[in-house]
């Protein structure tokens, strides 16, 4: 992940997580299709069953989506789990690919892992915002650190980042999502400008992980300024797994990807000044001082003979005080343009 600080660039990771549904095939696919989409980078989940949940944790309400029979989201997760060799493949696939290959670590054993394939940026996903142990471990490393902030107020965040810094992460090296843990997430809880709200209160780059259907949330924080967004997306919505059904398309992930990057254009710089595109509109749209009756050599200038109309090629309608009160110095039919 590059530093996104004023380069106008938005880092988009696209969210395969566990929708590769325990197949590496799929996992592989799910690479092909984030980078046909021109994603940035593409994500997935590392976690070792038994050092993330217990045998007995009951499933979230979104979880429950599996056809098979499961009791646990120990039983679930540990059809999910990528082994040592998955992460292998899907780092190199990536990399011959030419796109960034990240994972969500879940627990310290998997942060290890990933440390072996010396990867560049850290995503901390929100069910760990206040895993101290967990928090302590990844800020030694210092390296790029995305902090997810679903289902945390603003005590919550402020306490990780001050456990990441004093861990050693320097707060350069951190970007905080906002995020809404809800699969799908309702769009009256999306509370898209709470993400300004973060940006304002620490001083960090923002960005978006979003949840919602649809792409029309993403669109609008890349207009508000996230320097990150992040999306689920899938080979197709009606398979079995956990997210499936709130992840994008792979048409839908190309078209966000899409829309972000022209926004992304729009958005220019700050400064306002003629563009370019427009600069040979000006003489078509602005206007000039013309004749609005018949003017004769040494006539007054007044309000009563003069008017501006289009094309913007002689006088400028600025001029307006200085002509008016002067003679003409020479005859002006109707609509001729004044010159003094």
């Amino acid at each position: 992940m590059t530093n996104s600080k004023n380069s106008g660039h938005i880092f988009i990771i696209a969210e395969a997580g566990v929708n590769h549904d325990g197949n590496i095939d799929q996992a592989i696919q799910l690479i092909d299709i984030a980078t046909q989409a021109g994603a940035d980078a593409v994500k997935f989940q590392t976690f070792k069953t038994e050092a993330m949940v217990t045998k007995t944790a009951q499933m979230a309400e979104y979880q429950v989506t599996s056809p098979k029979k499961l009791n646990s989201q120990f039983e679930l997760l540990k059809n999910l789990e990528l082994s040592w060799n998955d992460h292998l493949t899907l780092f190199d696939y990536a990399k011959k690919n030419h796109i960034e290959f990240l994972s969500s670590p879940f627990d310290i054993e998997s942060i290890n892992l990933l440390e072996k394939l010396n990867i560049n940026t850290y995503k901390i996903p929100s069910g760990e915002i206040l895993s101290i142990p967990y928090l302590r471990a990844l800020a030694k490393l210092n390296k790029k650190t995305i902090l997810s902030t679903g289902m945390s107020d603003i005590n919550e965040i402020h306490t990780a980042i001050k456990c990441l810094t004093n861990a050693g992460l320097e707060l350069n090296n951190l970007t905080l999502l906002h995020t809404n843990t809800a699969y799908p997430t309702p769009y009256e809880d999306v509370n898209l400008n709470a993400m300004l709200t973060l940006k304002e209160l620490f001083s960090v780059d923002v960005g978006f992980s979003d949840h919602s259907l649809g792409i029309e949330v993403p669109i609008a924080a890349a207009a508000l300024g996230a320097s990150v967004i992040e999306k689920h997306f899938t080979l197709d919505k009606l398979l079995p797994g956990p997210d499936h059904q709130a992840s994008l398309s792979p048409q839908e992930l190309k078209m966000m990807i899409s829309a972000v990057r022209n926004i992304e254009i729009a958005l220019g710089s700050e400064e306002k000044k003629i563009s370019p595109s427009e600069s040979k509109n000006i003489t078509a749209a602005r206007k000039s001082i013309v004749a609005k009756q018949d003017i004769k050599i040494g006539e007054l200038f007044t309000e009563d003979n003069l008017t501006i109309k289009r094309p913007g090629n002689g006088l400028s309608s600025l001029l307006w005080d200085k002509v008016v009160g002067t003679k003409a110095k020479q005859n002006f039919l109707t609509d001729t343009p004044i010159r003094l």
